[in-house]
């Protein structure tokens, strides 16, 4: 029976750390809410503030409920019931076999609050460097008509009308500070990046554990022409690239399993195209977060640009905390990146390529392989 190595305590507690990372970045974002934002001048005449104030169809606690809560739950569905696939041979031990389970689950959670942390402290932090005025901004500010000359800012434009001049927020006589501060966090959108964060983020994890892409033509050592029909006559690979292939079977035209008779397969047998119905997988996650990014333009809560700056925060965060815990879609076979060794847990000196190393996930070992300058230089060796 194979025997479960547990990671170290090293190695637990530098994820552990990295969680409280995640938890400051979201900390800071929700303690820069609490500061008043910039309140930038405007004039009561300006109609495209002029929209009534509305109460929002997607309130916070949906927000919430949808970006951050839904996705953890289907994260942790995934990962329980498809985790590690069908490749998975039925000698395979149950530990290793929750030890899978178990670290999709850690890194999918792991890349969900990074991408909503991220996205959320940026966010935030903006809205109170821009202070611009929602397209609602008069309906919660209320103005006082008559104190119009005690609070103008400018007064180029006087002669047309007395209205006609810039105002400071202290002519609003509403009483609700907290009402009238959120008038001028119109940019960027909070609903749009937070709902972009976690959807596309979901989106994405979908796409990685059910290979939902578009198909992938790797790198050929043949041209086009010559490999285009199953039974044009095969060319043979150079050794080394037979190595990293490994034994081909009889029915893939090779009369024996050694290196001599390797070749390669036919271009149009390298991919195809997923089952079409998989994109509804992929493609509701994207539906929801645009759907929550009109009611915020509709209710007047934000203008075009507000909302597409608030789109590219979340798609970037999406994105970047996706591909920092996940292979590639299209080439990585559904898996997240491994765990960092023991020794490299915290971080690396100069001279090391990654934080990968030769101890794995256990406490460790006695180092027999070598070090990585000598492992490029053995790779540039064989690839002569």
């Amino acid at each position: 029976m194979e025997r479960f190595n547990f990671a170290s305590k090293r190695l637990v507690v530098s994820y552990i750390f990295d969680w409280f990372v995640i938890f400051a970045i979201a900390a800071v974002g929700g303690g820069w809410n609490s500061i008043h934002p910039y309140h930038r001048p405007f004039s009561v005449t300006d109609l495209s503030i002029s929209y009534p104030y509305q109460d929002e169809i997607i309130k916070t606690w949906i927000l919430v409920l949808v970006a951050l809560i839904a996705p953890g739950i289907i994260i942790v569905f995934v990962s329980l019931f498809f985790v590690p696939g069908p490749t998975a041979t039925r000698q395979a031990s149950k530990a290793l076999v929750w030890k899978r389970k178990l670290w999709e689950w850690n890194a999918g959670w792991m890349g969900l609050g990074l991408s909503l942390a991220t996205a959320f402290m940026f966010t935030q932090g903006m809205k109170l460097l821009f202070g611009k005025p929602r397209p609602d901004l008069l309906s919660r500010c209320q103005p006082d008509l008559n104190a119009l000359a005690a609070h103008a800012v400018g007064s180029y434009a006087r002669g047309f009308s007395p209205e006609w001049i810039l105002v400071d927020s202290g002519i609003c006589q509403q009483t609700d500070r907290g009402m009238l501060d959120d008038g001028f966090k119109s940019f960027p959108s909070g609903h749009a990046s937070f709902s972009w964060a976690g959807l596309l983020y979901l989106s994405l994890f979908l796409s990685s554990k059910f290979a939902i892409a578009i198909p992938f033509l790797p790198s050929r050592l043949y041209s086009p022409e010559s490999a285009a029909l199953e039974n044009e006559q095969r060319q043979v690979l150079p050794l080394y690239q037979q190595q990293e292939l490994g034994p081909l079977s009889k029915a893939s035209g090779a009369e024996d399993g050694s290196a001599a008779n390797r070749s390669v397969m036919s271009i149009r047998n390298q991919a195809a195209a997923p089952p079409t119905w998989t994109l509804v997988l992929a493609i509701i996650p994207i539906a929801a977060a645009i759907y929550i990014c009109s009611t915020r333009y509709a209710q007047f809560y934000h203008f075009g640009a507000d909302i597409i700056g608030g789109s590219v925060i979340g798609i970037i965060a999406a994105w970047f905390s996706f591909r920092w815990y996940h292979l590639p879609i299209r080439t990585g076979a559904g898996w997240a990146w491994g765990a960092r060794s023991r020794d490299r847990a915290f971080g690396i000196g100069v001279g090391m390529l990654n934080y990968v190393g030769p101890e794995g996930w256990g406490p460790a070992e006695k180092r027999t392989a070598v070090s990585d300058a000598e492992n490029v230089q053995e790779h540039g060796d064989r690839s002569r």
